[in-house]
């Protein structure tokens, strides 16, 4: 019996038309924005990204630093917005939280013995109440890899059940380390026994191992989102993260985003990005806009 009430049955979730669903992704691809469309897409891309700091190197220099660069992306260009959030371990939550009062952005932690998820449930519980406590806004939990490639799905929909009431009032962002998965029915199987967790949102990957984010990945993740909407009426956010890392390529999610789930979507309420490095090729590309010629890398800062 799991934590939500019922044990279910996942090994017949709908298989997935690989050919289908990459001939559709590089038809999202030849996709041509241009001019006022393209700059209110890079501000809104701005707009959804969570600035990301995970490394054992991180200190609470480094994590202002980053605070700061979500709330002044860069200043000689007008009328830019926020980023959506900054995501950081939960030892340093409570400095990002002060560094941000007063802000619309939010702090994000990651939890659960992030990035393997190799830890006890207790610690994992106790990992995720540390950062909530220290005032994380949401939380980032990644899944138990090993018991889900097991066939264990109702060991997986618990975990996530009970991490989601350790959130308390924190959305829950559910990481699947889709490179580790290998299909993309593994993907859809993972969605639905997330999304009936209790997830707030679903997400590709932890950023750091390769293959992250792939369009193919998110199409199918949305597609899940898109499938529980139409049966339930509910909302589910989506974040794909690591490996988008031009402007292009992230106008390509939208369009994606966009014709599968619609422009109530369209927000970072309930898309996100996790790419850092995204935003630089962003601001690169609206001083373009903006001025008629590129700045050079030097102009923005890493972090």
């Amino acid at each position: 019996m799991t934590k939500t009430g019922i044990n279910r049955d996942y090994s017949h979730t709908p298989a997935v038309d690989q050919v289908g669903v990459e001939e559709r992704c590089a038809r999202f691809a030849t996709r041509s924005i241009k001019k006022e469309t393209k700059v209110q897409g890079l501000k809104l891309i701005l707009n959804m990204i969570d600035l990301t700091t995970l490394e054992g190197k991180d200190t609470e220099g480094k994590v202002k630093q980053m605070c700061y660069k979500a709330t002044h992306l860069h200043d000689i260009l007008p009328g830019l917005p926020n980023t959506a959030a900054v995501c950081v371990y939960p030892s340093m939550v409570k400095i990002a939280k002060e560094a941000l009062k007063n802000t619309s952005v939010k702090v994000a932690s990651v939890a659960t013995a992030f990035p393997s998820g190799q830890s006890t449930r207790e610690i994992k519980i106790a990992d995720t109440k540390f950062a909530v406590d220290h005032g994380a806004d949401e939380i980032d939990m990644v899944i138990s890899r090993g018991e889900f490639l097991k066939g264990n799905y109702n060991f997986v929909l618990d975990e996530i059940a009970t991490i989601k009431e350790a959130c308390g009032k924190a959305r829950l962002k559910v990481i699947f380390e889709t490179g580790e998965l290998s299909t993309l029915d593994n993907v859809r199987r993972a969605s639905e026994i997330a999304i009936d967790a209790g997830a707030d949102f679903i997400k590709t990957s932890t950023g750091k191992i390769s293959p992250a984010a792939t369009m193919p990945v998110t199409l199918v993740m949305l597609e899940a989102i898109r499938d529980h909407y139409y049966k339930t009426g509910v909302m589910i956010g989506m974040k794909p993260a690591g490996g988008i890392s031009t402007a292009k390529a992230a106008l390509h999610y939208l369009v994606m985003v966009k014709e599968t789930l619609g422009t109530a979507w369209l927000s970072n309420e309930w898309f996100r990005f996790g790419a850092s490095s995204l935003a630089n090729d962003v601001l690169m590309q609206l001083m373009k806009e903006a001025t008629g010629v590129y700045q050079s890398s030097d102009y923005f800062s890493k972090d």
